[in-house]
């Protein structure tokens, strides 16, 4: 059973200490664990978790954490995962410079600027703050302009909450984003949209007759009378190889074959 996190006096929150994390890697030393789950224990200091130097996958979500300070040791850290804690800022990420995948959503991040601190990344592409499946965003991304801030933003990104803004398959994104855009209810007067058309034309869709045809008959009447020739074919080599045996069955093993 893992021990669990020590509580610190002041906080009064759980604390990530080094026997917790030995315990839950198998590791001896903090410098060699490379992939670490601290998913849902209620954290919110981590504590030595900056010594862990040698760190690649991080998993801290579900937690109560307010501040990510610890991480900035973190160089190696390539895949980090802060979702559904308290956080206000990310500015000890900025020193993470292998840093390539984000998941932040469900924290309290007000405005893009808080998200200035990641521009200097140059691995970063791929950046969540909105996850609607698990329900998690941020209050920045209430705002209509979000999507727009963030690229100007961070113009490195490839997928932004899991949605690919550069490279293939970004324009079907877009064309969506689009649609959405389009289909929303507009506050502002204007003229009522047209009736809808159809994209067809009346009896388009109806069932037709099923037609004849005589190349596919013909075709099979042609393969049938090939099929037959080959049966016979067979059963007359079959009749010469038993006559043939039968001649040499006969004759004996003394006798002799001229040609």
């Amino acid at each position: 059973m893992d021990p669990p996190a020590e509580k610190p006096g002041e906080a009064g929150g759980l604390q990530i200490t080094p026997q917790l994390l030995k315990s839950r890697t198998g590791e001896f030393s903090l410098e060699s664990i490379l992939l670490l789950k601290l998913r849902g224990l209620g954290l919110a200091d981590l504590g030595c978790l900056g010594e862990c130097l040698g760190l690649e996958w991080l998993d801290l979500s579900g937690n109560a954490l307010t501040h990510l300070g610890p991480l900035a040791s973190l160089r190696q850290l390539a895949v980090l995962n802060v979702s559904n804690n308290r956080l206000t800022g990310l500015e000890p990420l900025a020193t993470c410079e292998n840093l390539q995948s984000l998941n932040a959503a469900g924290n309290l991040l007000a405005t893009p600027g808080q998200l200035q601190c990641l521009a200097g990344l140059p691995c970063l592409e791929y950046l969540r703050l909105r996850d609607p499946l698990a329900r998690l965003s941020n209050p920045l991304c209430a705002s209509p302009s979000y999507w727009a801030a963030v690229r100007e933003l961070l113009p490195g990104l490839k997928v932004i909450d899991g949605e690919r803004v550069i490279g293939r398959g970004s324009e079907f994104y877009q064309l969506c984003r689009d649609l959405d855009s389009s289909l929303r209810p507009s506050s502002s007067p204007g003229p009522r949209a047209t009736e809808a058309q159809p994209w067809v034309e009346p009896g388009y869709w109806e069932s037709w007759p099923s037609r004849s045809s005589s190349i596919l008959e013909e075709a099979c009447r042609q393969f049938q009378d090939t099929l037959q020739e080959c049966w016979d074919l067979d059963r007359q080599a079959s009749d010469s190889l038993a006559q043939a045996e039968q001649v040499l069955s006969s004759a004996g093993p003394t006798s002799s074959l001229v040609f």
